[in-house]
């Protein structure tokens, strides 16, 4: 079973890498905007997604100038600051509302989720939107059924593509 995850996330982690690669890059210059100047970037994790937001924060490297968004908080968020909403899922409700709301205040979101149809789309209300691709669980049962959803490894690969390429930017500048 193990390696039949690790090639499926594998494969995850290939698709996110070639067929992200703009948008990981969009969402960099947002985000290095706000290191260059005086700006901070506010992160917000939907449920498990808690788990990138921490990691952000509080990892061997952490990303510099970051903070926690808290809901009840939003109104320190600054024009010079960018926002970063994980959700498993471009639907999910939580997200949509926060982004609408950053959105309507003028404020630079970048999402990371999985797309998902739906009437309203987290990338619909973001600057920059980046795919997770994971839609399904990837390993298949006997019945059918499948399990092994690991939407936060594919939220944190994205995270650290996002991260790697501000840092490249920075570098440059």
């Amino acid at each position: 079973m193990l390696k039949i995850f690790s090639t499926q996330l594998s494969g995850y982690f290939k698709r996110i890498a070639e067929q992200e690669e703009m948008n990981i890059e969009d969402s960099a210059r947002l985000l290095a905007q706000a290191l260059v100047g005086d700006g901070h970037i506010y992160m917000y994790g939907v449920k498990e997604m808690q788990g990138v937001v921490l990691e952000a924060l509080y990892g061997a490297e952490p990303l510099q100038r970051a903070k926690q968004l808290k809901r009840e908080a939003i109104e320190e968020v600054t024009p010079a600051d960018r926002v970063i909403l994980i959700s498993r899922f471009s639907t999910d409700e939580e997200a949509i509302l926060l982004a609408k709301e950053l959105q309507t205040q003028g404020h630079a979101v970048v999402g990371i989720s999985a797309v998902k149809e739906g009437e309203e789309s987290l990338e619909q209300f973001t600057d920059a939107h980046i795919d997770t691709k994971l839609l399904k669980a990837l390993i298949p049962d006997e019945d059918g059924t499948r399990y092994g959803f690991p939407s936060g490894m594919t939220a944190l690969f994205a995270y650290y593509g996002l991260k790697f390429t501000a840092q490249e930017i920075l570098a440059e500048y």
